[in-house]
């Protein structure tokens, strides 16, 4: 787990709301405070992928998560303005091109079966942007292996973005 203090915020929002940068991760959960604070679940509701479409096509659940890509369009709708928000915060996972990257890793094969989601937390509060990683695992690991490599690629992939940002 690392934490990291975006410098250049409208640089990095720009890649969040505007480009596809950050597409391929789910979301599990969103909080935007502005006039109102609104609260997004990105899980799926398996009910709604019951029965068959209009087509007579048997519906089937995609994913665990609403993709990034998907609910965009909507954290940015409540983020745009000629305010800033007085706050939100994004719950991401990694999306499944990563985890197929991640199981080519030969360090990161052993813990694999154990991995549970790798994450990221976006926050913004008091006019500072922070973005934690973590890693969960469905049991006990005592091995940092796959931590290490998720905290390194999310630095790698902030740093081809050119976002500025400092350790904390």
């Amino acid at each position: 787990m690392i934490a990291l203090e975006i410098k250049n915020i409208k640089e990095f929002m720009n890649h969040l709301l505007n480009s596809e940068a950050f597409d391929s991760f789910y979301m599990e959960e969103a909080s935007i405070t502005t006039f109102n604070t609104f609260l997004i679940d990105g899980h799926i509701v398996d009910a709604f992928y019951e029965g068959t479409d209009a087509f007579g096509n048997t519906l089937a659940k995609p994913s665990a998560f609403s993709t990034w890509k998907k609910l965009r369009p909507v954290c940015f709708s409540l983020i745009k303005g000629n305010r800033s928000p007085v706050a939100f915060k994004f719950v991401l996972h990694a999306g499944e091109r990563y985890m197929e990257r991640l199981k080519n890793n030969p360090e990161a094969a052993f813990h694999l079966e154990q991995l549970k989601a790798l994450t990221v937390n976006i926050r913004f509060e008091s006019g500072s942007l922070r973005c934690v990683t973590g890693t969960s695992y469905h049991t006990f690991v005592m091995d940092k292996t796959i931590d290490n490599i998720w905290d390194g690629d999310f630095v790698s992939s902030l740093t081809a973005l050119g976002v500025g940002f400092e350790l904390l």
